[in-house]
């Protein structure tokens, strides 16, 4: 089982032990011990970066270790992992403003059901509640401006052996992704249209 440190450090930079390194077509298949690297998974797309002076191209789940592709072997022994900032800050930026959507929405009586943090295509969609009540971008806007205004910090917590992650006094969501520290590292975030199919609500989103 591979150790995920992102769910408890912030850092991005960092020694590893490499385990394992084989080759897979035009890649090759690193397992660490530990690993700082975000997976695809959860609605959130994957870290990127080095393990020495490899390019990590893409890192997924595969049971309960997570393997990192790059683009050149690595050696077994310790290794140097730095994540990309620029990519973890952007993804982190758009799971924790997918939260606070999730958060307005259920006070309105709507029950979120999946999320899509991706860059350019987020969005959270939901169900409605016997009392769901009438949704547009503005109510939202102003329902999320609200919490970033007041910088809630972020909060983690170990429950029952599932990580929770929330902000301030808002109820935490068991979640395995990356957030930021407080809601102003947000910056802006705009509701960019609702859309509805089928009884479904899709809240479609980006941050600047």
């Amino acid at each position: 089982m591979t150790l995920r440190l992102f769910f408890h450090s912030d850092d991005l930079k960092a020694n590893a032990e490499v385990l394992d390194c084989s080759p897979q077509e035009n890649e090759f298949a690193v397992v660490l011990r530990a690993t700082l690297f975000h997976p695809q998974g959860g609605g959130q797309p994957c870290d990127t970066g080095w393990i020495d002076d490899a390019q990590v191209l893409r890192v997924v789940q595969d049971g309960q270790q997570i393997i990192h592709y790059v683009d050149r072997p690595v050696a077994p022994g310790m290794a140097t992992i730095r994540v990309d900032e620029q990519r973890r800050l952007l993804n982190s930026r758009l799971h924790s403003a997918g939260h606070l959507i999730g958060h307005f929405a259920e006070s309105r009586g709507w029950k979120p059901i999946k999320a899509h943090h991706w860059p350019g295509e987020s969005r959270v969609q939901f169900q409605p509640g016997e009392h769901a009540k009438e949704l547009d971008t503005s109510i939202i806007q102003q329902g999320i401006d609200a919490w970033i205004a007041e910088d809630l910090p972020r909060l983690v917590a170990l429950r029952q052996g599932t990580r929770e992650v929330g902000f301030g006094e808002l109820t935490a969501y068991g979640c395995g992704g990356t957030h930021i520290r407080r809601l102003q590292e947000l910056g802006a975030v705009t509701i960019a249209s609702l859309s509805q199919k089928k009884g479904m609500l899709s809240v479609h989103y980006h941050v600047d």
